[in-house]
């Protein structure tokens, strides 16, 4: 049941992903409409561009974060963990079936 919930999870947070691609190609389409009517603003929309392209990124940095925790911290018994401590340092752990 657990993993299911998993999966369903991991899945729609994923799903931000494909948006993000939408955004990143609107973007980038937007920038070349735009050059195409004003090429000497080239430069200043190009900034802009890499602005939104930057951001929508982010959103998706997050959302792959968001599906990765989801299947790395919410573990089923029986599985082991591998965390890493404030100062850096690996540490692994078992969760047997038996609690």
């Amino acid at each position: 049941m657990l993993e299911g919930a998993k999966s369903i999870g991991a899945g729609a947070a994923t799903i931000a992903l494909a948006g993000a691609a939408i955004g990143i190609g609107n973007v980038f389409s937007s920038l070349i409409h735009s050059v195409a009517r004003n090429p000497s603003l080239a430069k200043q929309l190009f900034g802009y561009a890499i602005l939104g392209f930057a951001l929508t990124e982010a959103i998706a940095s997050f959302a792959l974060m968001m599906a990765f925790l989801i299947f790395l911290i919410f573990l089923p018994s029986g599985t082991m963990a591998i965390r890493i401590s404030r100062n850096g340092i690996l540490s692994s752990t078992f969760h047997s079936p038996d609690g």
